[in-house]
């Protein structure tokens, strides 16, 4: 057996290795790594390949994993901003309480009438309910990863990730109480709240230290950067140990908590502390996935049988579905977004790690007695183990898998629009375009403009626009255009180029403030706006044509102006008279452009449309709106 000390150390780094790898190929694959974890785990875990047993790592499972999941927890949440709280703040809150009650009570019913069995009470319903309640952000953020949604999903997916695995965990440990006949069993409300507000307080404390001594203690200033990065490892631990000490499961609340706070407050050698605890939580997760689905057989799995299939059903397709779609009532959320959030939903490392702890304790406690309370203690464990499990492979494997090509069937990935300068001008031209959909960022570093804009409703990137690392925390790479919008001419220059050479961006566009720049902008390469000219059009429309120039001011409200391109097959090879009657009506083609004509032109009646035409349409608002997705195909 692999668990003799000589071969311990060769298994936990073969561990480790398989982790990394299974990182590796989830990132060529993009598709969350915990799908290759789980199957690894599962693969060496059986009994007769020999490699790893219930007694390899002896009793120190549960506190390794204790740990693990300490530093995952703490990762997660500080990564969690406050302000990006702001972007659906009622669909978020109601996600973490409203949504969870659905889930427990949902699951729970679910699991009883399931499985119909004397061995399946409502106490052992609702702790397997409890567990299945956290999604976490082990599985969200790979998904995330690779698919960029918007931030209000984004930030309501990962609040409820990291909330949902707090208030899981401790909910659980309750209602095991009740479950275990080894353990005295008390009040639920009153043990949620005293584990919870243990947490609380000593995540809230932890967090104090460590952000004093990062702030006003002298850490070495040659080896200050790793001392850092130790101090914020060390604080995690020590929040999650010290309330655990202090209540059972208190400690993940207290990494939550402890995360959080620090990462919502600026204090030295962040990026470094970031990019640390990143590389270390990999490492973790990868191990303890992979020990955690080792200790499951295939045959826990079978045993569920249809009854596990059919909560795995109700979970996914039923309770996911209604939850999200209450707590998203009457927010900002799209019906495609709501699907979307929908789908994702798979959960992660604490219903795996704390069912395969209870397990472990039904199991020992069914060694304590005899007959049928023990086989009743050692059912229940399979069916605790096998339930929970299952859930987790099918979400993982199916949400996590199908994720992107879920997202992309629900046109849910926007394309980001990237405009750096948050003044007046910058402002003006986000409201614009996110009233027509877009995914906008802005980006600005001065603090009056940056609480204007967010106060407006806007997601603000804090830092300099020409800092390539700025650029992409803003999301550059999945930008399909840049707005260089500031005041300073060479400013916008260097964003437009850092845009086009850097990260490839489709179209780049810059704001000259002097009009003599604008020569020598176009000459690098740069579509330019120049102030001056901009505002001698409009002056001129206002003269000679002030009815369109009314009516373009008024874009967005009552009518609209879009290109788009033609793929709708049933267009292509049309005239324009025939394409007419087939537009929404109070919706018409303006101009023709694209690869096969030099300038932009107004098309005749008799013009044949070509795939590859750009065509821009002219109408009321909604008409606009219909006829972009007949074009396109949608």
């Amino acid at each position: 057996m692999a668990g003799s000390s000589g071969l311990l150390i060769p298994l936990v780094a073969g561990i480790i290795g398989l982790g990394v790898l299974a990182q590796v190929l989830a990132a060529r694959l993009r598709v969350p790594s915990i799908i290759f974890y789980l199957l690894v785990g599962v693969i060496i875990g059986q009994p007769g390949l020999n490699i790893i047993g219930d007694g390899t790592f002896g009793g120190a499972l549960s506190a390794i994993v204790g740990l693990a999941v300490a530093i995952i927890v703490f990762e997660g949440a500080y990564h969690l901003r406050f302000d990006r709280l702001r972007e659906a703040p009622a669909a978020t809150f109601r996600l973490v309480t409203v949504g969870a009650a659905i889930a427990l009570v949902g699951t729970a019913i679910a699991v009883k009438f399931a499985f119909n069995s004397a061995a399946v009470s409502w106490n052992l319903a609702f702790l397997i309910g409890a567990l299945l309640v956290a999604t976490g952000p082990t599985v969200i953020t790979p998904i995330l990863d690779v698919v960029p949604v918007r931030d209000r999903v984004a930030a309501a997916l990962e609040t409820e990730g990291i909330v949902n695995d707090v208030t899981a965990a401790i909910i659980a440990v309750v209602i095991f109480e009740t479950v275990n006949p080894a353990v005295a069993s008390e009040s639920l409300l009153r043990g949620f709240a005293l584990r919870l507000g243990t947490g609380l307080l000593v995540g809230l404390i932890v967090a104090g230290v460590v952000y004093y001594l990062l702030q006003y203690v002298d850490l070495s200033p040659g080896d200050a950067p790793r001392n850092s990065r130790l101090l914020v490892l060390a604080g995690a631990l020590i929040a999650y140990a010290g309330a655990n000490t202090i209540a059972t499961e208190a400690g993940v609340a207290a990494a939550a908590t402890a995360g959080m706070a620090l990462g919502n407050v600026d204090h030295p050698y962040e990026e470094d502390i970031e990019e640390f605890k990143g590389d270390i939580t990999l490492l973790v997760l990868s191990f303890v996935f992979i020990a955690l689905a080792a200790q499951l057989e295939l045959a826990s799995l079978i045993d569920v049988g249809l009854a596990g299939i059919i909560v795995v059903l109700a979970v996914a397709l039923l309770i996911r579905p209604l939850l999200v779609f209450v707590s998203a009532i009457g927010d900002r959320f799209t019906t495609s977004e709501k699907l979307f959030v929908s789908f994702v939903g798979p959960r992660g490392i604490i219903p795996a790690s704390v069912a395969t702890l209870f397990a472990v304790e039904l199991n020992a406690a069914a060694e304590e007695v005899t007959g049928a309370q023990a086989e009743l203690l050692g059912t229940q464990a399979d069916i605790l183990l096998g339930t929970v499990f299952l859930v987790i492979f099918a979400t993982a494997l199916f949400e996590g898998g199908l994720a992107r090509f879920i997202a992309e069937k629900l046109d849910v990935i926007p394309m980001r629009v990237i405009i750096v300068g948050g003044g007046q001008v910058g402002r003006a031209l986000a409201a614009r375009l996110e009233d027509r959909g877009e995914n906008v960022v802005i980006i600005e570093e001065e603090e009056e403009i940056v609480e204007r804009a967010r106060n407006d409703g806007y997601a603000v990137e804090i830092g300099d626009g020409t800092d390539t690392d700025v650029l992409r925390s803003a999301g550059a790479e999945n930008a399909k255009t840049v707005v260089a919008a500031t005041g300073d001419d060479d400013a916008n220059l260097l964003v437009s180029q850092l845009a086009s050479s850097k990260f490839g961006v489709e179209r780049v566009i810059a704001r000259a403030n002097n009009p003599d720049n604008v020569e020598a902008f176009e000459d690098l390469g740069v579509r330019t706006i120049s102030s001056a000219m901009a505002t001698a059009w409009a002056i001129d429309n206002q003269i000679e044509r002030p009815a369109i120039a009314h009516w373009m001011t008024d874009v967005g409200r009552s009518g609209d102006v879009q290109e788009v391109e033609v793929k709708n097959q049933k267009l292509i090879g049309k005239s324009i008279r025939e394409v007419g009657p087939m537009l929404p009506d109070a919706c018409l083609v303006a101009l023709v452009s694209g690869e096969l004509h030099e300038n932009a032109e107004v098309p005749t009646a008799d013009y044949i449309l070509e795939e590859g035409d750009m065509v821009t349409l002219l109408g009321r608002r909604e008409s606009v709106r219909d006829g972009m997705k007949m074009v396109s195909g949608d």
